[in-house]
């Protein structure tokens, strides 16, 4: 019995050494989820935006679609994060809608934040 009163805090140290590592893990994995889904969200906006604009050749209508196809992006999508080019699409000319976005983490504990860009490109002609 004696041997066992003598661990008896090894087991609280332990786990008190550990827990920060664990948790500076977790928090490290949900800030990458949260990032990759932004992503995400940015490419398939523009993704949207330039179809739009590939068929409608209307930037304020590629604009509009690419703001209501990220609506988990927080924070929102505004226009002056989209750049579309050209501003008229000529049939047989490729059209190309970039976001930049600023991704602003959950916590802070990774820092402020990480801008993030999603391109695509189609060729006009709707």
């Amino acid at each position: 019995m004696s041997r066992f009163r003598s661990e008896r805090g090894a087991v609280a140290v332990e786990f008190a050494l550990a827990i920060p590592l664990l948790l500076t893990i977790l928090l490290g994995i949900v800030e990458m989820g949260f990032a990759f889904n932004s992503q995400i969200s940015v490419t398939h906006a523009a993704r949207e935006a330039v179809r739009t604009m590939a068929v409608q050749n209307d930037a304020a209508a590629a604009r509009a679609t690419a703001m209501a196809a990220s609506p988990s992006l927080f924070p929102a999508l505004t226009a002056g994060e989209i750049t579309v080019a050209p501003a008229t699409c000529t049939a047989g000319s490729t059209a190309t809608v970039t976001i930049q976005h600023n991704h602003t983490f959950v916590t802070g504990f990774f820092g402020a934040g990480v801008n993030i860009r999603g391109t695509a490109a189609m060729q006009c002609g709707g």
